[in-house]
């Protein structure tokens, strides 16, 4: 029997790895299976609900020869980032965290109007756009079309192209070297990882630094952030993985620091190697993480087992409410709440619409579970009894912005680490 048309077209659209991404060692193990789902930015139309949506096998593997925690299911770069929902620029957290991270750079790197700061995956260009304040070059690489176009239009000179060796070559003959290279949430969106990190390298002026922000893989476990698990992040990373990695790229990382964004991240300062090895933050991080487990796979057994029960515990809660008569909405549609919404079968029969902030994302229906994304004065015009706030990780800012809401007697629920009602 031939296969299904969308089985062929899923097929052809996704690779699966046979071998770990930093070590090529083949000893990997899978822990955790969150089914097989939709991509999670892959948003429809009320037009697309009734035809079926592509869907690919979510699996968390453990590399049990270097640590590194891995998709080994590789869907096409083309098909997740062509076109971007996504948009950096519309959260204020994100705008804080931009501010101070621009402010570390900057005088780390006595940044001035000669030297020249490049992002990797710049997206609507709102960080390049507080260096541009101080005065400094800018170049953003985005591959998002619609996104790209975002920033060009707000002044933000912009490659809308994958990053890639002949993208570092252009740089290099318009642009010339740099003395930061930036690349925040993307490192874990690239197959060839090593490959990324050495044209980062590549870009570098003598002194300069390759700054990298990744979610941190000793977070995820710790706070059960499971929903951080989705087909665009192929890789959750530890310093220990990160040292490897580095280091195979010809880096070495000179100091790591601990970043409260998307739920605790890690900021990562890479220079060139020069024969002085790893900072003593790394080496202290990867210490602690050797205690903690992080290279044991009973510790990774152990969290999908606390995933199983959060999935449990958070339809429970839902099902009680919805049998007791009460209502409910949820807040933000992002990548993480779609994983979280198709792992624990949650449609519209427990949260009837979200709301979100985007406009790239009001008027569409989340991917699986096909909840409507409303603008967000629907909370205020419907008062629900509870407000499921699937953008968990910017909840304060969320919670402090539903005030009036709260104040007519409306609750939040936070769904991890754990269900809770506050």
């Amino acid at each position: 029997m031939n296969p299904l048309p969308e089985t062929r077209a899923v097929h052809s659209m996704m690779a699966r790895r046979s071998e770990c991404r930093a070590c090529r060692g083949k000893r990997l193990r899978l822990f955790l299976d969150l089914g097989t789902v939709p991509l999670a930015n892959a948003f429809l139309t009320a037009e697309q609900l009734a035809q079926p949506e592509l869907r690919f096998p979510l699996e968390v593997y453990f590399c049990e020869d270097c640590c590194l925690v891995q998709l080994v299911h590789v869907v096409k770069p083309e098909l997740l980032f062509s076109h971007y929902l996504y948009r950096t620029g519309t959260n204020q957290t994100i705008a804080e965290h931009n501010r101070r991270l621009t402010e570390a750079v900057a005088n780390d790197r006595k940044l001035g109007a000669k030297e020249l700061v490049v992002e990797i995956a710049s997206n609507d260009g709102s960080l390049l756009q507080c260096f541009r304040e101080r005065g400094v070059r800018t170049l953003g690489v985005e591959p998002a079309k619609n996104i790209a176009q975002i920033a060009s239009d707000a002044g933000i000179e912009t490659l809308n192209e994958f990053f890639d060796a002949a993208s570092v070559e252009r740089i290099l003959a318009g642009h010339g070297e740099a003395s930061a290279v930036i690349a925040n949430n993307v490192l874990a969106h690239v197959d060839a990882t090593i490959e990324f990190l050495a044209h980062c390298k590549k870009l570098l002026g003598p002194n300069g630094r390759v700054i990298i922000e990744v979610p941190y893989l000793g977070e995820m476990l710790d706070k059960l952030e499971y929903d951080t698990v989705y087909h665009e992040h192929l890789c959750y990373f530890s310093v220990t993985a990160l040292m490897r990695l580095f280091a195979e790229a010809g880096l070495l990382l000179d100091r790591v620091d601990p970043v409260p964004i998307h739920g605790g991240s890690l900021r990562l300062w890479g220079k060139r190697s020069d024969g002085s090895g790893h900072g003593a933050s790394v080496l202290e991080m990867a210490e602690k993480e050797k205690k903690a487990g992080l290279a044991i796979f009973s510790r990774f057994e152990e969290f999908a087992r606390r995933v199983k029960q959060n999935r449990e515990e958070l339809r429970a809660l839902l099902s009680k409410l919805k049998r007791e008569g009460k209502s409910m909405a949820g807040y933000g549609a992002p990548a993480k709440g779609n994983t979280l919404l198709c792992y624990c079968e949650i449609g519209t029969d427990l949260i009837p619409f979200t709301v979100d902030m985007s406009p790239l994302k009001v008027g569409l229906y989340t991917p699986g579970s096909h909840i409507p994304v409303r603008p967000v004065q629907r909370i205020f015009d419907e008062q629900p009894d509870y407000v499921v706030i699937l953008a968990w990780n910017f909840a304060p800012e969320i919670m402090k912005f539903l005030q009036p809401y709260k104040d007519k007697g409306g609750k939040f629920i936070l769904p991890i680490p754990e269900p809770k009602v506050l």
